[in-house]
Parts: structure tokens; sequence; C-alpha cells
């Protein structure tokens, strides 16, 4: 059972499918309605893009092996993102909760709350986040 109260869990389920039916709607809002009859490219996909991917020899591209992870921040006063993977290194910014994250991968450090795992996140800037109060949106980041 997860330590996460059923309203936490909620909560986060809700941003999750928010965030992500924002995401797939985004595309029909960028048609610009012209008179033109030429669709925006961002129109013409119905879907949004695959995450980028780690290629094969033969070049292509091997969908087991996603570069980039999501996740949404659950820490009610917003996360630390830090310089190293542990509490005693500085600061760059603070994730306000229910933020949307890119990770790029995880590695064991100090734990927080029982969780030892912490993230390298790749929004704009590289810190390190702790995984106890960011929610996997997909499937499980990659060990660094």
């Amino acid at each position: 059972m997860s330590p996460l109260s059923p309203l936490t869990r909620l909560a986060v389920a809700a941003a999750t499918g928010a965030l992500l039916s924002t995401v797939a709607a985004a595309p029909a809002a960028a048609d610009d309605g012209g008179r033109s009859g030429h669709r925006t490219a961002a129109a013409q996909h119905s879907t949004p893009p695959r995450p980028s991917t780690a290629g094969q020899e033969d070049g292509t591209p091997d969908h087991r092996h996603p570069r980039s992870y999501r996740g949404v921040v659950t820490a009610r006063g917003g996360l630390a993102l830090r310089t190293h993977p542990d509490r005693d290194s500085r600061v760059l910014q603070v994730a306000r909760p229910g933020r949307l994250v890119w990770i790029h991968c995880k590695t064991l450090g100090p734990r927080v709350n029982g969780n030892r795992v912490w993230y390298l996140l790749s929004d704009g800037i590289w810190a390190w986040g702790s995984a106890r109060h960011i929610a996997n949106v997909g499937p499980s980041p990659r060990w660094c």
C-alpha cells in the first residue's frame, strides 16, 4: 500500500488527467482556422508526439528506452530542486505542487521520508529532486 493518503492520490490523478488532456488538445487548438485551407503543422497531428527515444544500431528508434520521462510534483509546499542528489546541496529553484516535470534518470541518495531515489530533472535547468515528492506519469525512469 502506498504511504500517500487517498486524498493525495486523488489530487495527483486529477492533476495528471488534466495535464494529459491539455497536451492531447493542444495540437487541435493550434489550427489557425485561416481561409487559405492550409492547416498548421501542429494541427495536422491528432496526438502529441512521442518522447524522444534512444536509437538502435540500425538507426530505428528503440521505444523500450525513452530518454525522458514525466512526473508531477506532489510536495505540499513545493519541491526544492538541488545541484546534487542530497539535502545538503544548494537549492536552484522550488517546483510548485502539481508542476509537470521532465525526468532524465534516477539514482540513489540520502533517504527522504524513507525513499532513497532521486530524479535528475531536465526542464530548462538540470537539477535533482527527491522521488518521494514526484509521482511518475507513465513508466519509472531509467537509472543514471
